[in-house]
């Protein structure tokens, strides 16, 4: 069976995987140790909406394609491959226009538009990102957005150029857009209010509280809850996921990185994304079967199908 028709690729793109170096964290002391065992299959599929296959994570690899497979093993049968740079979303478009499992987000993350302005190169890479946007299965704009955490001051123009021309890219292409939002809520709502949201609006790993909740709410803009939301040190997100209303919660692992209870601090992969349902259906006070169904229909209306289609 070939990719086209519902298989999956031989290999993964060239380009191979990228390393991330923590610098003596905790996965470094851990990369040593076997990967966790597979959690206890999901009743009913979901998706991984975004992760970052891509990484090497500081010596510990799992390989996309076993990281697909174990995934399927548990429940999450597809996934939304993340680009945060020219070369990851090249790799992301390409992965998934050869693996039903795969769809793709295009983008430039947020910090890397200051260096690139700094170069004279932003709008050279804006306009890459644009032309990958159009790619059948390209599905979302993401991740984009603003993240005033590591940028200061003088990077803030230059990050704010690139999300409103990511949001005009995912208007233009009718399709989802993925907002990474650090330490910049209120300027985020205030970017997607001037400058129109589309009407498909993700935040990925969503960070903020109740109150970005009922903005949410009120907007029908998608909240995206990874395994951040099962940390002992996070009342706040889970308060925020208890409001929330049910069609516009979407679920990530974001990995390698924010790794759910009870292996945080590992590396993360989606095949680890059941620990994050479980305990988002415990919050929401609903099976765990029923919460499956929702959270799959969800992500079906944000991105669609990952059906190959034969012309593809």
């Amino acid at each position: 069976m070939t990719a086209a028709e519902g298989g999956t690729p031989s290999q993964t793109p060239a380009g191979g995987l990228r390393t991330r170096n923590t610098d003596g964290g905790s996965a470094s002391k851990d990369r040593a140790q076997p990967r966790p065992e597979n959690p206890e299959p999901l009743p009913f599929p979901v998706y991984d909406n975004h992760t970052h296959m891509e990484f090497d994570f500081d010596g510990e690899v799992l390989d996309p394609l076993e990281s697909l497979a174990r995934a399927e093993a548990v429940g999450v049968r597809g996934v939304v491959q993340v680009g945060t740079d020219l070369e990851t979303s090249r790799w992301s478009a390409e992965f998934a226009a050869n693996d039903a499992r795969v769809l793709a987000a295009v983008a430039l993350h947020p910090n890397e538009a200051p260096r690139l302005a700094a170069a004279g190169k932003l709008s050279e890479h804006l306009s890459e990102i644009a032309r990958l946007a159009t790619q059948p299965r390209v599905r979302a704009v993401g991740e984009t957005g603003l993240d005033f955490f590591r940028t200061g001051e003088d990077g803030r123009d230059a990050q704010y150029e690139s999300f409103e021309t990511h949001i005009e890219i995912a208007k233009a292409n009718s399709i989802a857009l993925q907002i990474h939002d650090r330490d910049a809520h209120d300027e985020v709502v205030a970017t997607l209010t001037r400058v129109g949201a589309p009407a498909r609006t993700v935040f990925h790993c969503f960070s903020g509280d109740a109150a970005l909740a009922r903005i949410c709410n009120e907007r029908g803009w998608y909240m995206s809850f990874a395994g951040t939301m099962t940390f002992k040190n996070a009342p706040a997100l889970r308060e925020a996921l208890e409001i929330a209303r049910p069609e516009l919660v979407l679920v990530e692992t974001d990995a390698p990185f924010l790794t759910p209870e009870p292996f945080r601090g590992r590396p993360n992969a989606p095949y680890l994304m059941p620990h994050t349902v479980r305990r988002l259906a415990e919050v929401q006070g609903k099976s765990l079967a029923d919460v499956c169904e929702q959270l799959a229909a969800n992500t079906e209306r944000v991105y669609g199908t990952w059906e190959m289609d034969t012309d593809e």
